[in-house]
């Protein structure tokens, strides 16, 4: 019994949400005294806009890439945010406010953070969405921008490599259109930022390969628990600083880099092979394989800040029953509700469906109705 009571304490829940203004939500606030939370409505009663608002305040931002402007309730100004968290037995409120001149604030305990990359972490969750597919079948961005999400919450210095870095390639690729439109080049700028875009790059460079070597064999294992197969599917990291350091492959592309007014090697271009067997993962898979990677793929996100935290990310799954058969479906479910023990919010269009389907795995959950 104490093995277990020890295991309980380092827990993260959120107890209760505040939302003002925040899209469709005027004033508006949840309460969850249950693990799970099963959240059903017709669609645009602001379902996915609950989960989103629980993602925001981890991230101080929307999943879905929108700018704070169209976050507020139509016709008003401003948001405020409020959550009460549980985290290893202790009380967290946090509250984020975006002003009407989009300056946005954020404390925790009544501190105010200075830096909002202070707060990545804190609070970690993992959100799957309808859009997520793109995550396999769309641009190599759409994977850089995953793995990054995750490195970035568990290494506070890869973050902040990873903002210099994206400064640093802004202020190089203008000097490079600066001086072709000039038709002269400041050599010795070129050469300082070109130094520190290297120094910067290698370092995320080695810290996305030994994190994938350990990431990509634990997204084959729960393909194999969601599929009750494996399909062959395997994973490998491409990036051209495997082929060599990033200072010598700066100064090989830099009269390419001059012609095309963009800096054309880098950490930038890194991507993730996605194979099914010996071919692309993509142009050979079915849509049953593809929703069941893209689970898994999340799912490894979520044992991965489990494993680097001590407990478990809040888990944010939208619309999934239109994802999966209902053999998959009731896998996924088991795993994340019924042998975890971290906070789940689930959405679904069908209350029936819904309340069938955890009622099935045997586990208590709360229904909220919208």
């Amino acid at each position: 019994m104490l093995h277990k009571a020890l295991i309980c304490q380092f827990m993260l829940t959120l107890q209760h949400i505040a939302l003002y203004q925040f899209r469709n939500y005027l004033q508006q606030s949840f309460q969850f005294n249950e693990r799970v939370v099963g959240i059903c409505g017709l669609n645009g009663t602001g379902k996915t806009n609950l989960l989103d608002a629980v993602y925001y305040l981890s991230f101080t931002r929307s999943y879905f890439s929108r700018p704070d402007s169209q976050n507020v309730h139509h016709g008003l100004a401003g948001i405020r945010m409020q959550g009460n968290y549980l985290l290893n037995n202790e009380e967290q409120q946090l509250i984020c406010i975006v002003r009407e001149n989009n300056k946005k604030e954020l404390s925790l305990n009544g501190n105010e953070y200075k830096k909002f990359s202070d707060h990545i972490g804190k609070f970690p969750c993992v959100m799957i969405a309808p859009d997520d597919v793109e995550l396999i079948t769309g641009s190599s961005e759409e994977r850089r921008k995953f793995i990054d999400t995750i490195l970035s919450q568990v290494n506070k210095s890869y973050l902040q490599h990873l903002i210099d870095y994206t400064k640093l390639l802004q202020q190089r690729n203008s000097l490079l259109k600066q001086a072709a439109e000039q038709g002269r080049m400041d050599e010795a700028l070129l050469d300082i930022l070109s130094e520190q875009l290297a120094s910067k790059g290698q370092y995320i460079f080695e810290e996305r390969k030994v994190f994938l070597s350990g990431f990509l064999p634990l997204v084959a294992g729960f393909y194999k628990k969601i599929s009750d197969k494996d399909d062959g599917i395997g994973a490998n990291y491409e990036s051209q600083l495997l082929n060599g350091d990033m200072k010598q492959l700066l100064q090989s592309s830099k009269q390419k880099d001059a012609v095309l007014q963009r800096t054309t090697v880098g950490i930038h271009k890194d991507d993730i092979e996605l194979m099914m067997g010996n071919a692309a993962f993509k142009s050979e898979a079915s849509q049953g394989q593809r929703k069941s990677l893209l689970f898994a793929l999340k799912l490894a996100e979520w044992q991965t800040l489990k494993n680097s935290k001590g407990f478990s990310p809040i888990l944010l799954l939208d619309d999934v029953f239109e994802k999966l058969d209902e053999q998959r479906m009731h896998n996924l479910l088991h795993w994340v509700c019924h042998e975890d023990d971290g906070q789940v919010f689930i959405t679904d269009t069908h209350k029936e469906r819904l309340t069938a389907s955890l009622q099935a795995i045997e586990v208590k959950f709360q229904l909220i109705e919208l």
